[in-house]
């Protein structure tokens, strides 16, 4: 096993577990303490850890960007009820714009069966996933490949977007806050976002529970800018009626719409 996968499973167990002992990690990888040790310091370099006596603890900070192939693994049944949600809303004949977070891969996966739809994505990983999907048109963005993310961002990718209108634009976010609206953990990613916002006719954010009144680095938009909201459980109240107070209809598990409406 390469360091760098090796690195990718311990953030994985972080991410779950939220802390790790050298010596199970150790007995776990079949290395010595000494290369977990390393390992453990390379993360704390990367922001991703924090090293304490024995082991280390997750950094929860939503300003860090955690590579894909960890991202794509957590909380992967809220991902699937939010992508099954997704779904209900696109229809045959759809033009629609997802962004390159997890959440928007599972929802691709879910699409496969719609009929004649055509998608603009900066997601590398969706673009591989619809690459056989027959009858659909498929756009990429182009742009620059930000390291560990598998998104295209940049002037290009930007340009690109600027160009077209379409139905409905999916995306995802780091954080959503009722008064801080919704953000995310880099400026660029953040402004593709914005971007494929302002050029749909519907605009969508996915959200797992786990985002709720959570604030990241930088603002994609206020609350009032979206159409619909979609997450894994119903909100409690007081976001009930901050949602409704900015007109956005809140779909999740319990309350969605049915397929083909």
């Amino acid at each position: 096993m390469l360091a760098i996968e090796r690195r990718n499973k311990i953030l994985a167990i972080l991410q779950q577990e939220k802390r790790v002992l050298v010596n199970d990690l150790s007995s776990a990888f079949q290395v010595t303490e000494e290369t977990i040790r390393r390992d453990l310091e390379k993360l704390e370099k990367e922001g991703f850890a924090k090293k304490t006596y024995g082991g280390a603890i997750l950094n929860e900070s939503l300003n860090v960007d955690l590579p894909y192939t960890v991202r794509k693994k957590a909380n992967v049944s809220n991902k699937q009820c939010i992508a099954e949600i997704i779904s209900s809303l696109v229809e045959d004949g759809d033009h629609i714009m997802m962004d390159a977070s997890s959440t928007a891969v599972y929802a691709a996966k879910h699409l496969k069966n719609k009929k004649n739809i055509t998608i603009i994505t900066n997601s590398i990983e969706i673009l591989l996933e619809l690459s056989e999907v027959a009858g659909w048109k498929v756009l990429s963005t182009g742009g620059v490949l930000k390291e560990g993310s598998l998104s295209l961002v940049g002037y290009q990718a930007e340009e690109m977007l600027s160009n077209y209108h379409v139905d409905k634009a999916i995306i995802s976010c780091k954080g959503i806050d009722i008064e801080k609206g919704f953000t995310d953990s880099n400026e660029m990613d953040a402004h593709i976002k914005k971007l494929m916002l302002n050029s749909a006719n519907v605009k969508i954010l996915a959200v797992d529970n786990s985002k709720f009144n959570k604030i990241s680095f930088t603002k994609i938009g206020d609350l009032s800018e979206l159409d619909v909201l979609i997450t894994d459980s119903e909100p409690d109240d007081k976001w009930k009626q901050a949602m409704a107070s900015a007109e956005v209809k809140v779909l999740y598990k319990e309350n969605k719409v049915p397929e083909g409406n």
